[in-house]
């Protein structure tokens, strides 16, 4: 099998390091970096590079570009994709993207998934990426047919190497109104509550519940701004229910209303232990 990967950092390059681990796949690279790619190649997780002239002899081509730049890619090299082939795109915001890639997939006859590996870590680049790094994790799975057994079982199979722990299977609309909510606002919120002048005097004086929230507000800048906007309208929703709800704490510690803020805690416990059961 010849796995075809456009962008070779932390996510693209992680699957081409399992695909090298845990296969007898040939890869072929692709990245606007030449020493990036120079880099896989030494390293061993990328045999060849991927080029117009030989994209047709791939089986599966995955695009770990960010959002835009994948679009603009899957133009340029629809044309040249064997029809028996793979499409799957591993964006962060499924909406553009699917909708881009189900109609080039129909007018040249390709299969296009759109795919989610809900994995990675504060540090980007190829020199992040490990084997490991879906290993057990969930990948959501935005087939062009919902109900095609056949078709699910042959995109678990290509992607087999990289050890996904679940597949979920959901449309990119859905996609993207909840993972403003698990995943984007969780970075904003993240790095928002470490512009307080405290943070700088924090040492010594902080455990567990600082590192939980803080964590992920050492993040790649460009690529979640990218994220937030390509996904606007479902931020500013949980955006503004964020707020709201901040505003509640606030007047209640502001009036010292301590019934009410008993009552604001306990509904916010409660919810935590509805939605983790």
């Amino acid at each position: 099998m010849i796995i075809g990967i456009a962008g070779l950092g932390l996510i693209g390059g992680s699957m081409a390091k399992a695909y090298k681990a845990n296969s007898d796949a040939v890869i072929y690279g692709h990245d606007t970096d030449s020493s990036v790619l120079n880099i896989a190649k030494i390293y061993g997780a990328v045999d060849e590079t991927l080029t117009k002239e030989n994209i047709q002899d791939c089986d599966v081509i995955l695009l770990c570009l960010y959002t835009r730049p994948s679009i603009e890619y899957l133009r340029e090299i629809a044309p040249l994709v064997r029809k028996d082939a793979f499409v799957i795109d591993c964006c962060g915001t499924k909406r553009r993207i699917c909708e881009e890639g189900f109609a080039l997939a129909k007018e040249y006859g390709f299969t296009f998934v759109g795919g989610h590996p809900m994995a990675g870590t504060h540090h980007s680049g190829f020199r992040s990426s490990t084997e490991e790094l879906f290993r057990d994790q969930p990948m959501v799975i935005i087939p062009p047919v919902y109900d095609d057994i056949l078709l699910l079982e042959k995109i678990k199979q290509l992607l087999a190497p990289c050890r996904f722990g679940t597949f979920s299977v959901t449309t990119a609309d859905e996609h993207d109104r909840l993972i403003a909510f698990t995943s984007q606002m969780a970075h904003i919120v993240s790095n928002a509550f470490i512009k307080s002048p405290s943070a700088l005097q924090h040492k010594g004086i902080s455990a567990g519940s600082y590192k939980d929230l803080t964590r992920v507000a050492w993040l790649n800048p460009s690529m979640w701004a990218d994220l937030f906007l390509d996904n606007k309208e479902n931020i500013l929703f949980e955006l503004d229910t964020f707020i709201d709800a901040m505003q509640q704490y606030r007047q209640a510690i502001e009036d010292e209303n301590l019934e009410g803020l008993c009552a604001l805690l306990e509904e916010g416990r409660r919810l935590k232990q509805e939605v983790d059961g």
